[in-house]
């Protein structure tokens, strides 16, 4: 099969996007498929042996957005696929859409990025609420065009479907198995990265993620006082300045014996990434929009117990009580509650770390390409019907 992706993100810029378009173009090879992946720029001439078609590009708040051009349709036309997959289509996937359906080629959109709130987090009151109302009706214009699209959580589908989304099914993201394991843990580099962040046996709080206002990091604060512990971010984005002086104030002023300061350990992929996980003792999501969550995989199949909220995403990957707990963003203090419970607990910390292995293991990339696939041979007899 010829599959053209186009994607709002891609390479070097790191986020769930990019990461789902990577390890979809690495599964497409080797399964014996071919793709051409159409991305903003400056972007690799190839990928995992696929052609990369760059787009100009602006910066937006550190993230670089394509400039839908007319050279979009000249790649399709060129590459001549049997499908087209938009990823998170907003500027470069309405492009796609657009040219695909004048070209009359199956298109299947992955539904990843909550545009609508986040649009209405970053605007005041009814402006924001006005603009978030604009740009869901933008999303159901968008999504009318494809032939199916994919949500990857059942909350999202809801969503999509109370907008009226239409042709809409479920598809999840997998999860690297053989890259994020407990086995880490053991690891030298790993061990001596653990020492220097926790010199004196402190258990260690950890986020991975983008740094930036939609994923609410300030719910970060209700943590940086527990006795003990220490908060340590992998990641990059406009909040890291404000972020970090807001938890190492948080931090500095704790009555007693004020921890160390939060960590900030910047981006980390492939190994680096790994190991960052295996030094957590628990993993911390903040963000109430999230259309799926996959580090809460990741760190899941790292062997870590979870703490995420009961919102989005989340609902479909901790079990509470079980692989970890979900707390309820409108209570303050409900994420340092269960927080707590688990330093609190080590016997609890490590049966819910050793339940995130086995709940993650039939998510693989390869599986999940296949299903995807699937879903590309819908598209393309809907088409055809």
């Amino acid at each position: 099969m010829r599959v053209a992706i186009a994607t709002e993100s891609f390479l070097p810029s790191l986020n769930g996007v990019t990461t789902s378009v990577c390890r979809v173009a690495e599964s497409l090879r080797e399964q014996g498929h071919q793709a051409m992946i159409i991305a903003p720029g400056p972007a690799p001439a190839t990928f995992a042996g696929h052609t990369v078609r760059a787009l100009p590009a602006v910066s937006v708040r550190g993230f670089r957005a394509g400039v839908p051009t007319g050279s979009v349709r000249r790649a399709l036309r060129d590459f001549r696929p049997d499908v087209v997959h938009v990823a998170s289509p907003f500027l470069v996937g309405a492009r796609g859409l657009h040219n695909a359906e004048a070209l009359g080629l199956p298109t299947v959109a992955i539904y990843q990025t909550d545009m609508p709130n986040y649009i209405k987090q970053h605007g005041p009151g009814s402006l924001g609420r006005g603009a978030s109302s604009l740009t869901w009706e933008w999303v159901r214009r968008l999504h009318e065009r494809a032939d199916l699209t994919l949500a990857p959580s059942r909350p999202t589908l809801e969503e999509l479907r109370a907008h009226r989304i239409p042709r809409t099914a479920l598809w999840g993201r997998g999860v690297d198995t053989r890259l994020f394991t407990p086995t880490w843990k053991q690891d030298p580099e790993t061990l001596a990265l653990k020492r220097a962040l926790a010199p004196n046996g402190e258990l260690i709080l950890g986020y991975v993620g983008r740094l930036a206002p939609e994923k609410e990091l300030h719910r970060l604060v209700e943590l940086a006082q527990l006795p003990g512990t220490r908060l340590v971010l992998v990641g990059e984005g406009p909040s890291r300045n404000e972020l970090g002086a807001r938890l190492a104030e948080a931090v500095a002023s704790s009555s007693g014996r004020p921890n160390l300061p939060p960590a900030f350990l910047g981006p980390r992929t492939g190994e680096e990434l790994a190991r960052a996980y295996a030094t957590f003792d628990v993993f911390v999501h903040t963000g109430t929009k999230e259309t799926f969550g996959q580090t809460l995989q990741e760190a899941a199949a790292a062997g870590l117990p979870v703490v995420a909220p009961a919102a989005g995403g989340p609902l479909d990957l901790v079990a509470h009580g079980q692989s970890g707990y979900l707390f309820d963003p409108a209570v303050r203090g409900d994420l340092a509650r269960w927080v707590t419970e688990l330093v609190d607990s080590p016997s609890q910390r490590e049966r819910m770390g050793e339940r995130g292995p086995a709940m993650v293991a039939e998510r693989s990339w390869s599986s999940l390409t296949e299903q995807l696939v699937g879903h590309y041979e819908s598209a393309m007899s809907s088409r055809a019907a």
